[in-house]
Parts: C-alpha cells; sequence; structure tokens
C-alpha cells in the first residue's frame, strides 16, 4: 500500500517564534550583538536584526568588522528611537507621538525600515500646519522622504499666506527661500504678495540678508508688479544702492513703458504664477444630449475642472464675455428658437439675473468685450445671416446699434486687440469666409484686414502678446453637410497686416472655445466630425507647440 503523508501548516507560528525571541531577549538569553547608543546599551540578536533591517543584514551578512564584533556603536542614532525601532523588530508595535517622531523616522531611514519609514511619514503629513510645514519639508528634504517632501511642499505653496505669518518663514535660510520663491504653485492673489513676504524676511535681520537682496529679487516676478510700487522701489536705498537690483528694476520698467515690445521682453519674470491667471470657464455648448448647460471652471494651479453652476435652461451657438468679474451669456437658440435675451451670472453669488434683451435674436453670434462695452456681432436670426452690430453699454444698462459690418458673418469668431474689435471668417450663406474686418469704436467704422489662408467658420479666436491668433473651425459650402473640420492655426500681427500659420492642434475642432490663461492660449472642447470633444489643449507661443491638458468634467462644443 502507499505510504501515507500530509502537511501541517502552523497559522501563528511566525508570531509565536517572534514572540519566543522577545522573552530571550527580555531576559538577555541567547543575544548575540550590543548595540551602544550614547548612554544606552541596548542588547538583540543579529538574526532577528537582520530580518527586519537591510542595514543591520548588510552589516551582519558581509565580510566588515561590525560582523564579529559583539558591541557595536551606533553613531548618530537617538538612542530612544533605536530602542523602539529594536522592539518593533521583535513585536511589530510602535509608539508614534509628535515630540519623538523626527528622531524615530531619522534612526529608520538610517536602518532602512521601509515599512517604519511609510507610517512615520504618514503620521507626520497629518500633523502639517502653517507654522510647521516648512520644517517638515526642511526634515523630509534631509531624510530623502520624497513623498512627505512632494506633501509639505504642496501644502506650504497651498496655505501660504498663512505659512508666511509663522516665525519658521522669517528664519528660513536664503536657500530655501529661492525655493519658495521659485515656485510657480504658489498659492497668492497676486505677484505683490509674494514681493512683500520677501521684504519682511528681509528687514527680519537685514544687516546679513540685505546682501542677498539682489539674488532673490531676481526670482520675483518684477515686470508683474504695479508700475506705482515700482517707482517707489527705485527711491529707496536698500534697492538704488545694489547694482542687480536697478538691473532687474530697469527690466521691469521697460516691461511697462513699452507695451507694444513685450513679445521681446519674455523671461520666467514675466510669466505669471498660476494662482495670479484667473480661471478659464467652460459655459453649456453641444454634447450627446443636444445641450449641456454646466458651467465648468479650470483652475491651472491644481490642473483640475470643476462643476460651478447650471444655466436656466439649454442653449445653443451663444455668447460669452467676462465684465467686472461676471459672465454674461446672450443669445443663442433653445433648438428650435433664436434668442435675443441676455443674462448675467456671478460665480461668486452662483446667482443669474436678466439684462435687457438685444434689438435682434441672434445665434451663431460673436461676443467681446472692448474699453468697457460688450459687442454682439452678426449671427443669425432665424431667418438670415447678419452683419448688424449691438453694443451694450454697463452704465446706461441699454443696447445700441453701432456700424454694421461689410460681411454678414455667423458662427464669427470675435476678439479685441489695440483699441480696434476683430471679426473673423463665419459663414455669410454661401461659403465659409476667410475674410476678417476691424471696427474702431471711435470712428464707428468698419474696415477690412488681410485675409487667412483658410476660410473658416466655427472658428475660435483670442488675442494673445499684441497677436490674434484663429483656431480650427470648418470650410463647407452652405448647401452641403460634408464639413472640412480644421486644424490649423493661424496668427495675424496687426501691425503688418499679415497672417502666419503656426503649429496645428492635435485633432480638427469645429466650434472650439479659445482663451488665454497666463502666458498659454487653450483650446478646449470642440467637434472633430465624429464625437464632441473633452479634451483640452494648450498653445505654448515660445515653442510653438500645443499639448493636452487636464478634461473637462463633460464632452461638449463650447460657443
Amino acid at each position: 500500500c502507499e505510504p501515507c503523508s500530509e502537511f501541517f501548516q502552523a497559522t501563528n507560528h511566525a508570531e509565536l517564534t517572534f514572540r519566543k525571541m522577545e522573552t530571550y531577549l527580555q531576559h538577555k538569553q541567547l543575544c548575540d550583538v550590543l548595540l551602544i547608543a550614547g548612554d544606552h546599551r541596548i542588547p538583540a540578536h543579529r538574526l532577528v536584526l537582520s530580518s527586519v533591517s537591510d542595514y543591520f543584514a548588510a552589516m551582519f551578512t558581509n565580510d566588515v568588522l561590525e560582523a564579529k564584533q559583539e558591541e557595536i556603536k551606533m553613531e548618530g542614532v537617538d538612542p530612544e528611537a533605536l530602542r523602539s525601532l529594536v522592539h518593533f523588530a521583535y513585536t511589530g508595535v510602535l509608539e508614534l507621538k509628535e515630540e519623538t517622531i523626527e528622531s524615530l523616522l531619522a534612526a529608520a531611514c538610517l536602518l532602512q525600515l521601509s515599512q517604519v519609514i511609510q507610517v512615520c511619514c504618514g503620521f507626520l503629513m497629518k500633523q502639517l500646519h502653517p507654522s510647521n510645514c516648512l520644517g517638515i519639508r526642511s526634515f523630509a528634504d534631509a531624510q530623502g522622504c520624497l513623498d512627505l517632501l512632494n506633501v509639505a511642499h504642496c501644502y506650504t505653496t497651498e496655505h501660504f499666506l498663512e505659512v508666511i505669518q509663522n516665525q519658521e518663514f522669517l528664519l528660513l535660510p536664503t536657500a530655501e527661500i529661492v525655493k519658495l520663491l521659485s515656485s510657480d504653485d504658489i498659492n497668492v492673489p497676486d505677484e505683490e504678495t509674494i514681493f512683500q513676504a520677501l521684504m519682511m524676511w528681509v528687514r527680519y535681520d537685514v544687516q546679513s540678508r540685505q546682501q542677498d537682496l539682489g539674488l532673490l529679487l531676481a526670482f520675483i516676478r518684477l515686470p508683474l508688479l504695479p508700475p506705482q510700487l515700482l517707482a517707489d522701489l527705485e527711491n529707496n536705498k536698500m534697492f538704488s544702492d545694489d547694482l542687480e537690483c536697478q538691473k532687474l528694476l530697469m527690466e521691469a520698467m521697460k516691461y511697462h513703458l513699452l507695451p507694444e515690445r513685450r513679445p521681446m521682453f519674455q523671461s520666467p519674470r514675466t510669466k505669471p504664477r498660476k494662482s495670479t491667471v484667473g480661471a478659464l470657464y467652460a459655459v453649456g455648448g453641444m454634447d450627446a444630449s443636444k445641450g449641456s448647460t454646466t458651467i465648468e471652471k479650470y483652475d491651472l494651479r491644481t490642473n483640475t475642472w470643476i462643476q460651478v453652476g447650471n444655466m436656466n435652461g439649454r442653449r445653443l451657438q451663444f455668447g460669452v464675455a467676462v465684465i467686472d468679474n461676471k459672465l454674461y451669456v446672450v443669445g443663442g437658440r433653445d433648438g428650435l428658437k433664436t434668442s435675443n435675451m441676455a443674462e448675467c451670472y456671478n460665480p461668486v453669488s452662483k446667482v443669474w439675473s436678466t439684462m435687457p434683451p438685444m434689438s435682434t435674436h441672434r445665434h451663431g453670434l460673436g461676443i467681446a468685450v472692448l474699453e468697457g462695452p460688450m459687442y454682439a456681432v452678426g449671427g443669425h436670426d432665424g431667418w438670415s445671416y447678419l452683419n448688424t452690430v449691438e453694443r451694450w453699454d454697463p452704465q446706461a444698462r441699454q443696447w445700441n446699434y453701432v456700424a454694421s459690418m461689410s460681411t454678414p458673418r455667423s458662427t464669427v469668431g470675435v476678439t479685441a486687440l489695440n483699441g480696434k474689435l476683430f471679426a473673423v471668417g463665419g459663414r455669410d450663406g454661401s461659403s465659409c469666409l476667410r475674410s476678417m474686418e476691424c471696427f474702431d469704436p471711435h470712428t464707428n467704422k468698419w474696415s477690412m484686414c488681410a485675409p487667412m489662408a483658410k476660410r473658416r467658420g466655427g472658428v475660435g479666436v483670442a488675442t494673445y502678446n499684441s497677436f490674434l491668433y484663429a483656431v480650427g473651425g470648418h470650410d463647407a459650402p452652405a448647401s452641403t453637410h460634408c464639413s472640412r473640420l480644421s486644424d490649423c492655426v493661424e496668427r495675424y500681427d496687426p501691425k503688418t497686416d499679415v497672417w502666419t500659420t503656426v503649429a496645428s492642434l492635435s485633432v480638427p475642432r469645429d466650434a472650439v472655445g479659445v482663451g488665454l490663461l497666463g502666458d498659454r492660449l487653450y483650446a478646449v472642447g470642440g467637434y472633430d466630425g465624429q464625437s464632441y470633444l473633452g479634451t483640452v489643449e494648450s498653445y505654448d507661443a515660445q515653442n510653438n507647440e500645443w499639448a493636452e491638458v487636464c478634461r473637462p468634467i463633460t464632452m461638449h462644443t463650447m460657443v
């Protein structure tokens, strides 16, 4: 007959074994090493230490002096932390306390106890506060704990306004101040806040810190400070006596005094920090449900979209503008009926208010704000293509007609540049248009400009650095549904009246929303011929390239 055999697996074998080893430790039996830290003499078993610590494993299993020594001096380790970690090696139990956590983490890093390092970092992350985050960040950097370093740095930048009110900030060394000032992610309302924080730090120890002012001022975006403040600094002895400070102030003053040369003055100091550029709003548009009503907001600093409101109902091919930090939604159609309605949305109170209606019902109109008033340009009234233009006066709260365009234009791109209004492309009833015309509000006249290289209806337009950009759109005769969609982007220079083709979008986008946020143009949503898009891409003018960024919550064409 076959011999009988079976396997037995003890469920708590490891636990009982380690418990027995802990008993041996308590009675100092079978111990084969003595760890000496300060005045602490800590007995242990090499096998146990090696089983939990890569540091001890390397020490005891290689041909080094400590492998055979009975007593080992542990330099640079907190004695109590070492005792706690030896206890952890036998029991898996560790007490985490606010007053000893840093010495425990430092010892765990030395002994390469990855599990303990992770737990200690998690404990410190929960302790982060504006009064201690800089110290924790510096400690994490010194210990090489990258996850903790990143979390502490993000916490510091998020709560910067509170952090600078604490003693830790005033005691920072110059190298740490540089790290903060060079960050694009500091959460501040404006650049002046960061400048004033630097000056507060300098004045705390002006004798020793003034010598670093030129170095540190290079990390302040001086061209983005108010010109009045720059003028005051020129007369400040602290700045006027420092050659490097004088150079930086002159650079900033030129940026203000010569706005037409700003494209040549671009540098890291002219790039606004992410929190100071405002927000990008995506409002409604066509989607898979035949009309989105959502309002979503993009935060550049956190690279996230959040839904912040809803329109009062479905509306397509309407115009959107911003006046005094409020969103204005004008015209459009509900699927059948074209509207002349105008509404205003307050993103802070999340309240809609109704404005006086336009004189003309319009969908496919273009909207832009120029020197205060808002202009509603062209569109379609449900029967015919329009060349008429209405202007909204915010003070008088009324619409008035201004001079009409030379050409009817629906799905037209409209933007303001150099004190003039530009109407770009669109459809006139027979075809998409290459032409562009501009309106001078002081003469109440439209004049033709150089035409684009491509015909474009549904074109997105925006201005940046004294240039006008025409993005995406479609080209098709009015009699056909077979549109040729465009990924083409053209740039117009008003000084030379010349269009130049620049880098193309990653995908064709018809009915695309385009806006400026910081130092980049953003193309949001649109239609690629197959589906409504939820993708967003941004244009870097210096490198002439588009890159995809965080997607909105919903997928739709923009207004």
